[in-house]
């Protein structure tokens, strides 16, 4: 064996077809996990809305309706994530860069939402780490500037 041979990558890993790194499907089990607690938190506030004595009833109904359909974005970058699908990094990441300020918000109001809020600003975090990781990278076989074949 010559010094001059390079290793050329092993073509399951190449297309995509290898095994899915374990920090996309963390990403993809984390952006699920917000969807979920994102569409439930709808719902929770469209029936607070419909059964109870909320101040503004079409405010709060509206309020649940919006957070629902939200809670698609991650939900559907998720689902992507776990099909290394490379358009739904984008939608993944957009999600945590709109919960980090809502948990760091959360940790100012005081209460309940303080815990909330840290769990929401780590989840976002940790999620964002292993999006733009190098491995989740190649996983969803995004190029990067001037990279392009």
């Amino acid at each position: 064996m010559s010094s001059e041979q390079t290793s050329v990558p092993d073509t399951a890993e190449a297309d995509g077809t290898g095994p899915r790194p374990r920090r996309l499907t963390y990403a993809a089990t984390l952006a699920g996990l917000e969807g979920v607690a994102l569409f439930g938190g709808g719902l929770w506030v469209l029936v607070l809305g419909i059964t109870g004595a909320p101040d503004d009833r079409q405010q709060a109904v509206t309020l649940g309706i919006t957070l629902a359909v939200l809670a698609l974005l991650p939900l559907l970058a998720a689902r992507g994530l776990l099909l290394r699908r490379g358009w739904s990094r984008g939608p993944a990441v957009i999600t945590q860069l709109m919960a980090l300020p809502v948990g760091l918000n959360m940790l100012k109001s005081g209460g309940l939402a303080v815990p909330v809020g840290i769990v929401l600003a780590v989840v976002a975090v940790t999620a964002l780490v292993l999006l733009v990781n190098r491995e989740t990278t190649q996983a969803l076989n995004i190029k990067g500037p001037g990279r392009a074949e």
